[in-house]
């Protein structure tokens, strides 16, 4: 198999344990169940290519030493049109998913040329009307806080469930 058979990498940050439990919750009830194959996560890029990934993780273990963990906000729900997120703002990791972007400038697909809306699906792939329905049921419940992304985390794209490669936490004072 060489490297263009070979699935690609997704590269995401890492949400503090109870968000993630509690976002993954959230995902559970309301993602359509045939196409829910992910916990709650935070996307950075899609398809990174397969033929990077020692370029990747070396670039990923020089971030994680560098940086503490990173602040963050989650500020409400956004819409997808035909789905439902978490909103999260995030500076720092918008810096930091820049400076990544930057390295692997040529080697990024369209999608991951420009800078995502950080945030988790909650719900995707329903009708306009289902969203709006649960995110007028959400809005009450969804009360902003601060946390700290901990970590990036490596993943291959397999189809359904991503397998895991690995997580670099966040240990610098940066």
């Amino acid at each position: 198999m060489n490297s263009s058979e070979q699935p690609p990498l997704i590269l995401t940050a890492l949400l503090p344990q109870d968000l993630h439990n509690w976002a993954t919750a959230l995902r559970t009830a309301h993602f359509p169940p045939d196409r829910n194959y992910l916990e709650a996560h935070v996307t950075l890029f899609h398809a990174l290519p397969a033929g990077c990934e020692p370029e990747v993780i070396e670039c990923c273990k020089a971030l994680a030493k560098e940086h503490a963990p990173v602040a963050a906000r989650l500020v409400g729900l956004m819409s997808l049109g035909g789905g439902t997120a978490l909103k999260l703002e995030s500076p720092e990791m918008r810096s930091l998913r820049a400076e990544i972007a930057d390295r692997f400038h040529g080697l990024l697909t369209q999608q991951d040329q420009h800078s995502p809306r950080l945030h988790v699906t909650i719900q995707n792939k329903v009708t306009s009307t289902q969203a709006k329905a649960l995110q007028a049921e959400l809005d009450e419940m969804i009360e902003p806080r601060a946390f700290a992304f901990r970590g990036i985390g490596l993943f291959r794209y397999r189809g359904g469930p991503w397998e895991p490669v690995r997580e670099f936490a966040f240990r610098g004072n940066r």
